[in-house]
């Protein structure tokens, strides 16, 4: 019969305890590719392609893999934040998204303490820019410059930053987040210093992109006259009908202008649209919509729905490139009194445009406007017709027209 071998409890408990504390230090991702620097950059790349899910679960991988990895929890919280803002668009509630704006904020206080060194530092400070820039709590611009002094007062050495790559990823999302902020002059100078600081950063082609949008957008808003309203437009990337409406009414004084060649008095006090489209009823620009029917601006017309079987507007559609050369077309036109605009460029063979051809219905729209500096072409030459016009091109389009039309 085997004899049973007894230890004192007090020696069991011991060996316990030192069990314990082997098990502590004993890593749980033992591969060498299944570390916590891989698990977080595969992270940063899926959000940046908008994979939120995929992020979520590198993150807490690397978090596994070394419970104390500040940028992981960095990361974490831009995950949270983009399912806040996701769940916003789907509910339309603040309070809804309230759970996951908290947990965003809970993982950039383990990101600060859990930093280690200056660049786990630089990565909480740039993640605060970019939840503040995304969720805008409270004065959220100022909190975003404190924490970009914050972070260029680092000495960071750029080849341990892992995902950001160099201390100019902080000068490019300030920059982002002056732009939210509509500090339009702020954001185009912080796009030049990314691009000022290192031409072979992964950030410099972003800020580059960035600086021609932000740099057409403080020209555009130079000398405008509409207001918040034309502030607005111009940060948009994208410009309405209803905008576009509001803008021609506004900047070209269209009605003004077009009433001016009206000699007769009577007849131009019974100049009305013909009919309001039901879709403008409640639209805040639904004046200008009527008034610039009023004068039957080509580009901008009503257009017939088959579902309700009557003439819309469509004030939330946005506008083209080809459209709106319909529409400077149509007031050049109007305004010199020219009809032989309107088929000046009919009859070529060969258009310069690669992606406009002769034959199309905007050739010559697009023709006259080019040809007058009104609008431009790429460096390519490509027209994009089918783009969506953004507001600093809308406005600078029309300011250039006011010029050649000597318009006041």
């Amino acid at each position: 019969m085997a004899k049973i071998i007894r230890f004192p409890v007090v020696l069991v408990a011991l060996l316990l305890l030192i069990s314990a504390g082997c098990a502590k230090h004993v890593s749980k991702c033992t591969s060498p590719e299944d570390n916590p620097q891989h698990h977080y950059l595969l992270g940063m790349g899926l959000l940046e392609k908008g994979d939120v899910t995929g992020a979520e679960d590198k993150f807490q991988r690397a978090i596994t893999c070394e419970e104390g990895f500040g940028p992981a929890y960095a990361g974490v919280s831009l995950v949270n934040t983009e399912k806040a803002i996701a769940r916003y668009k789907a509910q339309k509630d603040a309070a809804h998204m309230k759970v996951d704006v908290d947990r965003a904020m809970e993982s950039l206080e383990a990101s600060a303490k859990n930093a280690k060194d200056d660049e786990d530092t630089f990565a909480y400070h740039v993640a605060v820019i970019r939840v503040d820039t995304a969720l805008k709590p409270g004065k959220w611009l100022d909190d975003a410059e404190e924490h970009y002094k914050a972070a260029m007062k680092l000495k960071v050495d750029d080849r341990k930053l892992l995902y950001y790559d160099g201390r100019e990823a902080a000068m490019y999302f300030m920059g982002r987040a002056y732009l939210e902020g509509k500090a339009f002059q702020a954001a185009r100078d912080r796009f030049a210093d990314v691009i000022g600081e290192k031409t072979s950063s992964k950030w410099a082609p972003l800020a580059e992109k960035q600086w021609n949008r932000t740099d057409k957008i403080v020209r555009a808003m130079a000398g405008i006259t509409v207001g918040d309203v034309g502030k607005t437009i111009a940060a948009q990337g994208m410009v309405s009908r209803a905008d576009m409406a509001a803008l021609l009414i506004d900047e070209l004084k269209i009605d003004k202008l077009f009433a001016g060649r009206i000699p007769v008095e009577s007849r131009l006090a019974k100049m009305k649209a013909d009919f309001t489209p039901a879709d403008t009823l409640a639209s805040p620009f639904k004046d200008e919509i009527l008034t610039l029917m009023k004068w039957g601006v080509r580009g901008l017309e009503p257009v017939y729905d088959e579902q309700t079987r009557a003439y819309m507007f469509r004030p939330d559609n946005m506008v083209t490139r080809k459209e709106f050369a319909l529409v400077l077309e149509d007031v050049l036109i109007k305004l010199m009194g020219d009809d032989k605009l309107a088929t000046a460029y009919f009859g070529q063979d060969k258009s310069p445009f690669p992606d406009v051809a002769a034959s199309a219905a905007w050739y010559n729209a697009v023709m006259n406007v080019v040809t007058r500096s009104i609008m431009e072409t790429e460096l390519s030459g490509e027209f994009r017709p089918d783009a969506m016009v953004d507001g600093a091109e809308a406005i600078l389009a029309i300011r250039v027209l006011r010029h050649r039309l000597n318009i006041n």
